[in-house]
């Protein structure tokens, strides 16, 4: 039993420091070396876990993306009004990113940049389902715009990345003021406006 404790304690250590490295250097200067220094095991114990950088890349993407979700849907229930359910969601959404902001950077620099294999990506969108099938039901009902989820993603979900980064570095700070403007901008970017 000690011993594979001892075997997780590896692979979420070589996890974490390619989180931190990614977040710091960036995808092409984080070499397995220094992920293995980071998380102070030999670089040869990384292909016990991993085939390769991309694929330690891939399945790190797909274990946060995972948490982040799992976290973003945990108190949702899908028999809510179509704008309760996106405030719940786009709530702890926020509040994943500002509790978890190296995961949540580290998402944020797999969804903007092509580190991430088509596959891994898909995989990633497949956990955001719930969130994929309250907008459905909201283009279908006529309260959210009919518009390609992407878009929708882009200007309801993604402006809390730039906030989250923008707070890290000193710039900004989301108190709950801004967390509520944020959210109402959000709502108002994909909801079909009453005449």
């Amino acid at each position: 039993m000690a011993k594979l404790q001892k075997s997780i304690d590896k692979r979420n250590a070589l996890v974490k420091a390619t989180i931190e490295l990614v977040n710091n250097n960036g995808f092409h200067a984080t070499p397995m070396s220094k992920i293995a220094k980071m998380a102070n095991v030999s670089p040869a114990t990384i292909y016990l876990y991993f085939e390769n950088k991309q694929d330690l890349v891939n399945q790190t993407y797909i274990e946060v993306k995972s948490k982040y979700t799992d976290y973003a849907f945990a108190t949702y229930n899908d028999k809510v009004s179509v704008e309760i359910g996106f405030e719940v969601i786009w709530k702890r959404i926020a509040d994943f990113k500002l509790k978890e902001c190296e995961n949540a950077m580290f998402l944020a620099q797999c969804d903007n940049t092509p580190i991430i294999d088509e596959l891994s990506r898909q995989e990633g969108t497949k956990h955001l389902q719930p969130l994929l099938d309250l907008w459905r039901r909201g283009k279908k009902e006529g309260i959210i715009k009919p518009m390609s989820d992407y878009i929708l993603y882009a200007y309801a979900i993604n402006p809390l990345s730039f906030l989250i980064i923008s707070q890290k570095r000193g710039e900004f700070t989301l108190d709950k003021t801004h967390i509520e403007e944020a959210y109402q901008s959000a709502w108002n970017s994909i909801k079909v406006c009453s005449r």
